[in-house]
């Protein structure tokens, strides 16, 4: 193992700088944040920086939705896929083959949304927008979704909770949605991230403790791409639960359709960044983007962004196999195959004022 600790201590020097000018995260967020407790460990002998792969399956199915984008964009090939029995939103058996294909393994975040008539009150039925997100809610303990949680647990892929819209800040529907997940996969959840990125600090923190989540995700910015919270996990409560801030979320990069090459300048640029501070960089790719036709080059980008992480010398994998227990099997599917000594050792260490 390699000691990073003396470039961790001026990292997280400039990160406190940082957060105290960005208006990536809310004011009051930033200022919570801004003295916690950091990480600090020991990465992989070879290793320059950690990069955690993630995607949020907000919407596996496009269905009826087709004729709401008709209405925004391209209205011929938005009805064609309203009225065609493919699902050009199912995209797991491509992300598997893709991340087989580079030999690392990433976390996947499924959703269990309310229904909207049966469990919210009747003043959000006739919000346009809840019916827009309502069309496209889907069923964990569906017959088809079931089978690609188990063939992603079967392979090694981490399996988590994408907290619901209006969870945040009810540990009870946290725990429900918990459950209910864990009985589908048949095991513990290790971690997860809020939909829409919908988080009350340090509330919705305390609730994923006490439900018995070990990590949170959450934390970060669907516009600006960035170190905005630092370069290491959180400790918010000086202890074992870990917050992995949100460095890129794939909507926020310049278009790799109209400009490929400035996307992967910003990704460069982040991984440079990531490995002179030896980081932990967390990216979010939802499941839809990998679908061509409608996100030509996000599938092209993601391919690029790892493989030049494990040209410039990464530890490349879940959020899960940094806080899981290494006894567990799971961390050792859950990594790289060539990386033999894959476990990170955090231990605490207080943010520089």
């Amino acid at each position: 193992m390699r000691d990073t600790t003396d470039r961790r201590s001026n990292a997280d020097s400039r990160a406190t700088e940082t957060l105290a000018r960005s208006s990536a995260l809310p004011a009051s967020t930033a200022d919570f944040i801004d003295d916690l407790p950091r990480t600090r460990g020991s990465l992989p002998d070879d290793a320059t920086f950690a990069l955690c792969l993630t995607h949020d399956v907000d919407r596996p199915y496009k269905g009826v939705r087709s004729f709401y984008y008709a209405t925004r964009e391209r209205p011929a090939y938005h009805l064609r896929t309203a009225l065609s029995s493919a699902n050009p939103y199912w995209q797991f058996d491509e992300i598997m083959a893709l991340e087989d294909d580079l030999d690392v393994r990433s976390a996947f975040y499924f959703l269990n949304e309310q229904h909207l008539l049966a469990d919210r009150p009747i003043e959000e039925w006739f919000s346009p927008a809840n019916w827009v997100q309502h069309l496209g809610r889907y069923d964990v303990t569906a017959p088809e979704i079931v089978d690609v949680i188990h063939n992603l647990d079967d392979g090694g892929w981490e399996v988590g909770l994408h907290g619901s819209y209006h969870s945040p800040t009810d540990v009870e529907r946290l725990r429900e949605e918990k459950s209910v997940l864990e009985d589908v996969l048949g095991g513990p959840v290790t971690g997860g991230r809020q939909h829409y990125l919908q988080l009350s600090v340090p509330e919705t923190w305390q609730h994923h403790r006490a439900i018995g989540l070990a990590y949170d995700a959450t934390l970060g910015s669907s516009t600006d791409c960035g170190f905005h919270a630092g370069y290491q996990p959180l400790r918010p409560f000086d202890d074992d639960f870990l917050v992995f801030p949100l460095t890129i979320m794939e909507q926020a990069l310049p278009d790799p359709a109209s400009n490929f090459e400035a996307a992967c300048e910003t990704c460069e640029r982040l991984l440079q960044e990531a490995a002179e501070n030896g980081a932990v960089m967390t990216v979010l790719w939802h499941p839809r983007y990998f679908n061509e036709r409608e996100f030509p080059g996000y599938r092209r980008l993601y391919r690029w962004l790892i493989e030049r992480a494990s040209d410039l010398g990464a530890w490349i994998g879940p959020p899960r196999a940094l806080c899981a227990d290494p006894e567990d099997d799971r961390l050792q599917r859950a990594s790289r195959t060539d990386t033999t000594d894959n476990e990170f050792h955090f231990t605490h260490e207080r943010a520089n004022p």
